[in-house]
C-alpha cells in the first residue's frame, strides 16, 4: 500500500501530471473566454435592438401623427387651397400682380420688343444697363 500511495504521488509530482494539469487549465480558459465573447455579443445585439425598437416606435408616431393630419379637414382644405386653387364660401380672392405684370398685361411689352428688333446685342446691353 505504500508503494502504492508513493506511485500515485510520484504521478501526481511528475511532468506528465503538470502537462496535463497545464493543457486542462488552458481549455477551460478558452472555453470561459468563448463564452465571455458570446454573451457580449448578444448583449450587444440586444442593445441594438433595443435602440432599433426605440427608433421604430417613434418613426411610428411620428407615422400616426402624419396620418391623423392627412385625415383631417384642416388637411384636405389646405390641399384645396394650394393644389386646386379654391376658396371657402363667402371668401374673396385677392390677385396681386408686380408692376411688370401690370404693364404687359397693357399690351406695351410688345411694343418694346418691336422698337429694340433692328439694334445690335451690344447696343441693347448698354440701353438695358445705362439708359434706364
Amino acid at each position: 500500500m505504500a508503494s502504492e500511495k508513493s506511485q500515485w504521488a510520484k504521478f501526481f509530482y511528475s511532468k506528465w501530471f503538470f502537462i496535463i494539469i497545464i493543457i486542462l487549465i488552458i481549455l477551460v480558459i478558452f472555453a470561459f473566454l468563448r463564452s465571455y465573447y458570446q454573451d457580449y455579443q448578444v448583449r450587444q445585439e440586444i442593445q441594438y435592438l433595443k435602440d432599433e425598437a426605440e427608433r421604430l416606435e417613434a418613426k411610428k408616431i411620428q407615422s400616426l401623427e402624419i396620418l391623423k393630419y392627412v385625415q383631417s379637414k384642416n388637411f384636405v382644405e389646405d390641399k384645396a387651397r394650394t393644389d386646386f386653387n379654391m376658396a371657402k364660401l363667402g371668401e374673396q380672392e385677392a390677385i396681386i400682380t408686380s408692376p411688370q405684370q401690370a404693364v404687359e398685361k397693357d399690351g406695351q411689352a410688345e411694343n418694346k420688343v418691336l422698337e429694340w428688333k433692328g439694334i445690335s446685342n451690344p447696343i441693347k446691353w448698354w440701353k438695358l444697363f445705362f439708359n434706364k
